[in-house]
């Protein structure tokens, strides 16, 4: 048991007791209710936590139940062993995952912005070739896909597409997807065949509920309307339904042209703003989560986290990980799993719940 927590999600138990312990008095303080909000922001973490704990619990039980059967050396309880070892690991996995999930963010829907980066033309196919390969991961998972705005090119790929992904842990899963992913491969834009790089960059932030208390003065926004376009299906009409809002004192951009109303996409948008703006509130607070903001490094050579080889060679490599998988079409089908939960559990290394 303890050799299967130490090699992924780790966590220190005592601390965890302790914490619960913390939670609990300061529900049984007076006034604790005052706030809703607050309050159930700590029952949420409490009953988090006491749920973790429970289930260790009941692993190292069940584990300790196990070898003792074991010890009997006794060939008739075989059958019963082989299920018994089935189960734990079943039960192990899940807890796993458990662990992995538990920013403050994590169960939320995941918003996937794609960009294009250096590498002109072949830059925007391999923004659109990364746009069908988060389509299929939601799609292989049984996620439901949203698109909430796309800009194709002038001659192939996309100039910037946005997706909402939902479904469980949607945000918690896809988070370590953010930052600059980069292409190798014989460009079929070139007559000579000749092999280019090019760059993208995936940004990922979480969708935050309504009543996420962010105030934005009127003044500092410019809204533009235009028409839909581009990848869309019926969604796409040729009315200027579409709506993009910029936030003069940050520079931030937002659209949407999912909607067929002005004022559904106008509210798409504005909730997509204040989560931004909502996330560099809690930077500023909270540096351990900068994983969430937005991608600051150039779109080029030495910034990317992982690399997709198509030529001379195939392989798709993460540079934070070192995983890798050799089977490119595969990945581009959207198997990203193995990249994300090494990811997940590199992060659990570093950052150990506490």
């Amino acid at each position: 048991m303890k050799e299967f927590i130490n090699s992924g999600a780790h966590f220190d138990l005592d601390a965890l007791k302790k914490e619960v312990e913390v939670l609990s008095d300061e529900t049984e303080k007076d006034g604790f209710w005052n706030n809703r909000g607050s309050a159930l922001e700590v029952i949420n973490k409490l009953n988090h936590s006491k749920n973790i704990i429970e289930t260790y619990s009941k692993l190292s039980a069940d584990y300790s139940d196990l070898s003792e059967l074991l010890e009997l050396n006794d060939e008739s309880l075989l059958e019963q062993i082989e299920s018994s070892i089935g189960e734990l690991k079943t039960s192990s996995h899940d807890f796993e995952l458990e662990i992995l999930f538990t920013g403050e963010f994590d169960g939320l829907n995941a918003i996937i912005d794609i960009h294009p980066g250096a590498g002109g033309t072949e830059a925007q196919d391999w923004a659109d070739m990364l746009y069908r390969m988060y389509v299929l991961y939601a799609q292989n998972h049984k996620m439901k896909m949203q698109l909430i705005s796309y800009e194709p090119a002038d001659d192939a790929g996309l100039k910037s597409v946005s997706i909402k992904i939902c479904g469980k842990n949607a945000y918690g899963l896809l988070k370590g997807e953010k930052g600059v992913h980069r292409l190798v491969r014989i460009s079929p834009f070139d007559a000579n065949k000749r092999r280019h790089t090019s760059f993208a960059s995936v940004n990922v932030i979480p969708e935050f509920d309504d009543d996420i208390e962010v105030e934005i003065n009127p003044d500092d926004l410019r809204i533009d309307t235009y028409r839909s376009g581009g990848a869309g299906g019926q969604n796409v009409n040729k009315v200027s339904s579409a709506v993009r809002i910029t936030h003069l004192p940050t520079g931030i951009v937002v659209s949407s042209q999912v909607e067929r109303s002005q004022l559904q996409n106008k509210e798409n948008c504005m909730k997509m703003l204040k989560g931004i703006l909502y996330q560099r509130e809690v930077e500023k607070k909270q540096k351990e989560l900068d994983a969430i903001v937005g991608v600051k490094n150039n779109i080029e050579w030495g910034s990317q986290i992982r690399s997709y080889v198509f030529c001379p060679y195939t392989l798709v490599k993460d540079n934070r990980t070192e995983y890798s998988e050799g089977d490119v079409d595969m990945v581009m089908d959207g198997e990203i799993d193995g990249f994300i939960y090494a990811y997940l559990e590199d992060l659990a290394r570093k950052s150990p719940l506490k």
